[in-house]
């Protein structure tokens, strides 16, 4: 049992130790548990047996999870609610370790004490005691021929190619601001499809009435693995700090991603195949003595300039998205 519960980009980033788990020999049965919200990201991923998820708490699937009579879990969530699933199943464990402690430190005191691995490199570590090896692979992401089919309805002149950006974020000092998302896509040589959920219609209606159809507002109209097939087949990927970001990579996508209040450092950014790193563009403002101002994010600019985004160099951003394909 593997447990895994807050952000499709964190679920996605477990992907290669699900990978590498089932390449154990003999292969063991996974078995994933998650929200029900994040259920889309792993649904066709054939190296899970089964996946398990609930609405609110864990205790709504308690009975089926004791009768699995499991010999393992591997919690790469390790709070509250992971710690009482493991205290109700009884089982050995392997437990991720977030270092909250030294996030806190770089958040409050800007006192540096993260080591630079990736996440997933860490998550790894959880399994290697196991035997479980990083292949090398980067991340996984499946989607199906009906999913596909949003790509099929793209309009005509996006047939010869497109790029998709990601307008929103879970926190607005994450997220493009509107000026900075019309200056890229008046700059692109290529149309460009936006991504995003209900909560990004509005910004992507401006962002239409300025560039009309250069861009395809597709922002909550198809499900999440629509708009990742939409991914799968564009030249780049224009995002911020978002999850997005991680289904991206997991298509080997040529990605600009722009950091606003959370940093690269925290171990979050995309993540490639070996070999593939320089497919990976961070645009960020390094020397801003706020930054980061959170691990996570805020629903406004503590300092009220917003300078982490809005400092970035806009046309730096476009020369690179305006390159041949790497």
């Amino acid at each position: 049992m593997i447990v895994r519960f807050s952000s499709i980009g964190d679920i996605v980033l477990t992907t290669p130790v699900i990978r590498a788990l089932y390449q154990l020999k003999p292969a063991p049965q996974i078995h994933f548990i998650t929200k029900a919200r994040y259920a889309d990201t792993l649904k066709n991923n054939p190296y899970i047996h089964k996946l398990y998820t609930f609405e609110k708490e864990i205790t709504e699937i308690k009975a089926a999870l004791k009768a699995e009579n499991y010999t393992l879990l591997v919690d790469l969530h390790n709070n509250l609610r992971s710690r009482r699933l493991k205290l109700m199943l009884g089982v050995e464990s392997r437990s991720f370790h977030k270092l909250n402690y030294r996030k806190w430190l770089r958040v409050r005191f800007k006192y540096d004490r993260l080591p630079r691995l990736h996440v997933v490199d860490r998550y790894m570590q959880t399994v290697e005691a196991l035997g479980a090896k990083n292949d090398g692979k980067g991340l996984d992401y499946f989607i199906g021929d009906e999913d596909r089919k949003a790509v099929s309805r793209l309009p005509g002149h996006f047939k010869a190619g497109y790029h998709a950006m990601v307008v929103g974020g879970a926190h607005y000092t994450k997220q493009i601001p509107l000026e900075k998302l019309i200056a890229i896509a008046r700059g692109s040589r290529l149309p460009l499809v936006l991504l995003g959920g209900p909560d990004d219609r509005e910004k992507s209606a401006e962002i239409v009435k300025v560039l009309g159809d250069k861009v395809l507002n597709t922002c909550g109209r198809l499900s999440l693995n629509e708009s990742s097939a939409l991914i799968e087949q564009c030249e780049k990927v224009i995002t911020s700090d978002t999850g997005m970001m991680h289904i991206a990579s997991a298509f080997n996508k040529e990605i600009l991603s722009l950091w606003g209040n959370t940093i690269p450092e925290f171990g979050m950014y995309a993540y490639m195949p070996k070999g593939s790193e320089k497919r990976n563009h961070i645009f960020e403002i390094k020397d801003l003595s706020c930054r980061p101002c959170s691990k996570i994010g805020f629903e406004q600019c503590p300092k009220e300039h917003f300078r982490c985004m809005m400092d970035l160099d806009t046309e730096k951003i476009i020369n690179i998205l305006n390159r041949e394909t790497e």
